[in-house]
């Protein structure tokens, strides 16, 4: 039986890794700001199932207590990337349904059926080894089958699926959910939506009685004909805008702050960082942090002479990054902050206080979701649980 939404965790905050004054950089996890979106998303979604996609390790916010919370807040399927996440997640949510969707990797049956994992069959010849072991050993434990209907990476072909329908049907064979994924959902104008949202209708049509997904995040801002029966939000619930070009219906959930190491000065025509690809062009102030590509700060947000990179608050005010990002240190320029208005040891902000994820992306020529599963371990991470 599932618990009860009463039994929610308490009002805490608890910190991993290492202590905050040994890190480089804090990184602040508000899971009830991820159990708020999850919840107004199911809402939004009334009357499919809301499931949770929590794969990536919870999209960097760490598997275990993102799967934990929403558990408690009365989430009963969850989705991963793999088997190892499903045997993760499995532990903190035991009586829910978990979906591996990058499929059946071959003569893992037995891990499966152990854990009660179901795989997201997409290729014929994942089917054909899952009915192999289904039979040979009389596990019935379920699995959901994936029809491409336009990303062209994992699912079933439309043919493959119309021949392999009416024993799928007939039997129910073990499906438990047929399943698609939406190409363009983030743009809502897309004719690719229609598109497949009317094919996979059409599919639909052909497995009668199995319950369906198509949404992700995005979709279920499509209105309901993309919800189907079950809709699967992954980063819409870590804070990620699902709407790009409006007005982020989300809450934010992560802050990443830094301690700054040394102050320092440098004179015009000095350069920064490594092959000097940004140069003083003034007297400049520094402030060095303990925060680099190989915490999940993107190289890409480099700042340079004839490129601008990514910014930092510090005292209130936005400061350009200065020079290549290394894989352990950057540089910000706080040359027009009062000259006392920071110190050794002052905090910078890289994400939070008017930073988003998106704008930290956009820097660094990439989206909200790398930035967001690249965040390193080497910060002290403090949970907000209530």
């Amino acid at each position: 039986m599932s618990i009860d939404e009463t039994e929610a965790p308490a009002d805490t905050s608890y910190t991993h890794g290492p202590p905050e004054n040994e890190a480089g950089a804090v990184l602040t996890i508000d899971l009830a700001a991820i159990e708020a979106n999850w919840r107004k998303l199911r809402s939004l979604s009334t009357p499919a199932e809301c499931g949770a996609v929590i794969k990536g390790d919870g999209y960097g916010c760490g598997l275990e207590p993102v799967a934990a919370q929403l558990y408690h807040a009365g989430c009963t399927t969850f989705f991963v990337a793999d088997l190892s996440e499903g045997k993760r997640a499995r532990a903190l949510a035991p009586d829910a349904i978990i979906y591996i969707l990058n499929g059946l990797p071959t003569g893992t049956g037995p891990v499966f059926a152990e854990h009660y994992l179901q795989p997201v069959i997409g290729s014929s010849s994942e089917l054909a080894e899952w009915d192999m072991f289904c039979s040979s050993s009389g596990w019935q434990g379920g699995f959901a089958l994936h029809v491409d209907t336009g990303m062209n990476r994992l699912g079933v072909t439309i043919e493959e699926a119309v021949a392999i329908a009416p024993r799928l049907s007939s039997e129910h064979h073990g499906m438990t959910l047929l399943v698609s994924h939406l190409v363009s959902a983030e743009a809502p104008d897309n004719a690719r939506n229609h598109d497949q949202m009317v094919t996979f209708r059409d599919i639909r049509r052909m497995f009668r009685g199995i319950p369906a997904s198509l949404a992700n995040s995005s979709g279920i801002f499509l209105g309901r004909s993309a919800f189907c029966d079950l809709v699967r939000p992954g980063a819409a619930m870590f804070g990620l805008n699902p709407t790009p070009g409006k007005k982020n219906p989300m809450r934010r959930v992560v802050e990443l702050k830094a301690r700054i190491s040394v102050l320092r000065r440098i004179e015009a025509g000095q350069t920064v960082g490594y092959n000097a690809t940004w140069t003083a062009k003034r007297p400049t102030r520094l402030a060095i942090i303990g925060v680099g590509y190989a915490d999940g700060y993107l190289r890409s947000a480099s700042g340079g002479d004839n490129k601008p990179g990514g910014a930092a608050i510090v005292s209130g005010i936005k400061c350009p990054i200065a020079g290549r990002i290394s894989m352990d240190l950057m540089a910000i320029d706080i040359t027009d902050l009062p000259p006392n208005a920071t110190k050794r040891g002052g905090i910078v902000t890289l994400i939070g206080e008017g930073i988003e994820l998106e704008e930290v992306a956009e820097r660094a020529g990439t989206i909200g979701y790398e930035i967001l599963t690249s965040l390193g371990h080497r910060y002290a991470r403090i949970y907000k649980s209530g």
